[in-house]
């Protein structure tokens, strides 16, 4: 690792954006265990996103909820048990068959609400009938930035979906089109080969993600930690995957496709937030589903950061 926490795609971004020496300071939080203070924050959490990568190399991102508790550290915090007797497991998720047949996992555990979030990746080390314990190989906090507040809450009933809910697609149709254009959150899955998955957040104002046709999403890049996690595994790997959450109408839209980054782009409506960076993402494969009965939400208020444009 040449004492980096980073790899030759991260490397090469942050050097193309002329952000390593800030990556290099921000890297110093990348640890291979969970730290202590964050302990608590992941036993309250009823929510995380997951990113897996299937049999024929595409990439998902994925939403399960659970009764807070169901994610639980173990091992000297080097270790997360996934209490799937907890969980609320959706038939249709590709993520329950892929960890059987590539154990990398990136997991996002997210508290839309106060704008906390923490980043853990590692790999299934088992996979049993009552939890999947995952081997921590990086875990680190993300900054507040671009998160929509929203209390997200499950209630103590169940609220499981049946498998017969899904519908599945590989064009974006009008009404995908639609979910798509008033979405101010996604989700992102990507991967290093060497490295392991990854899963991030990315979030703007309703319209921030454009639908250029029924294939192709353009999506800006804001300034973030310098780290460029996300776009360090494009750069090498071009494989995504995205999940869109609708809350207001109790959906879930997961994509999977491929990614290329953009650089130095002509920006004058402000979409970028002064960067100039955007990357489309080329959809080959969509799945939606609904969220569990369980589960109810109701939004607070816009990111302060979040850019604003001139449209």
């Amino acid at each position: 690792m040449n004492n980096t926490p980073f790899h030759e795609g991260e490397l090469a971004v942050q050097r193309r954006a002329n952000e390593s020496r800030i990556a290099e300071r921000n890297g110093v939080v990348i640890k291979d265990a969970i730290i202590s203070g964050a302990l608590p924050f992941i036993r309250q959490q009823p929510m995380a996103i997951l990113g897996s990568q299937d049999n024929e190399g595409r990439l998902w991102a994925s939403l399960v909820f659970g009764n807070p508790g169901f994610l639980e550290p173990a091992n000297d915090a080097r270790s997360l048990r996934i209490l799937l007797g907890e969980a609320d497991r959706q038939p249709a998720d590709p993520f329950w068959r892929n960890i059987a047949i590539h154990p990398a996992i990136g997991m996002l555990v997210i508290e839309l609400g106060s704008r906390r979030r923490l980043r853990i990746n590692g790999r299934a080390a088992s996979i049993r009938a009552d939890e999947v314990l995952v081997e921590i190989d990086e875990a680190y906090p993300n900054c507040p930035k671009y998160i929509q507040r929203r209390h997200v809450r499950r209630l103590a009933s169940g609220g499981s979906v049946a498998e017969g809910d899904a519908q599945h697609g590989a064009v974006l149709d009008p009404e995908r089109t639609a979910l798509i254009r008033r979405a101010d959150t996604f989700f992102v899955a990507s991967a290093h080969a060497g490295r392991g998955t990854d899963a991030s957040h990315r979030g703007g104002n309703p319209g921030f993600v454009k639908v250029l046709d029924e294939t192709t999403l353009r999506i800006p890049d804001y300034r973030g930690n310098s780290m460029f996690n996300t776009l360090g595994n494009l750069a090498v790997n071009p494989n995504a995957g995205l999940l869109f959450p609708d809350f207001g109408n109790q959906r879930v839209l997961q994509l999977t496709g491929t990614a290329e980054i953009l650089w130095d782009q002509a920006d004058t409506m402000g979409e970028s937030g002064g960067t100039g960076r955007f990357w489309h993402f080329h959809s080959k494969n969509w799945v939606e589903t609904r969220l569990p009965g369980s589960i109810t939400s109701e939004f607070l208020d816009y990111s302060p950061y979040n850019p604003k444009t001139d449209q």
